[in-house]
């Protein structure tokens, strides 16, 4: 029997020097040939949208002005040929998402969670040290200041 350390095996017990493991992280979208028109930051700008009922609010929840936050829309929408959001109510009473904009910011998270979970157990794989995915640091971190996250991918 041969005694030699198999070294293509991850060892999870090799730390960071008592640092937090590893995250993660991913960045994907969908493009046509004119440019990308939905990414994870519009996606998180969808379910802003319909946690506030208010484009305004959610724009101002990712950091991002009203108009940025208008323009991805539109560009998306008009990509799609589908409404992705429409007003509730009169003029003040916010928005929500329409039956499209809701199937597409669902289908995009199911995608996006599919490749995080891939992605994540390769690392866990390959690397030497455990890897967390986005969603589970974000949830060891809960109940500490928010660290601006949410905020980081709202040009997509």
């Amino acid at each position: 029997m041969d005694d030699t350390p198999n070294t293509t095996e991850p060892h999870h017990d090799a730390g960071l020097d008592g640092a937090p493991p590893p995250v993660v992280r991913l960045r994907l979208w969908l493009e046509t040939g004119d440019g990308m028109f939905f990414g994870t930051g519009r996606g998180m700008l969808l379910e802003a949208v319909d946690r506030y009922g208010s484009l305004k609010k959610a724009a101002e929840h990712l950091g991002m002005s009203y108009r940025a936050a208008w323009g991805k829309i539109k560009k998306t929408e008009k990509v799609l040929g589908v409404l992705l959001i429409e007003q509730a109510g009169s003029r003040k009473g916010g928005h929500r998402l329409t039956p499209g904009g809701r199937l597409l910011m669902e289908k995009f998270r199911v995608w996006f969670e599919a490749v995080e979970a891939s992605a994540v157990e390769k690392a866990r794989e390959l690397f030497p040290w455990e890897c967390l995915s986005f969603t589970e640091a974000r949830r060891n971190r809960r109940g500490r200041p928010d660290s601006g996250d949410a905020e980081e991918d709202h040009d997509s």
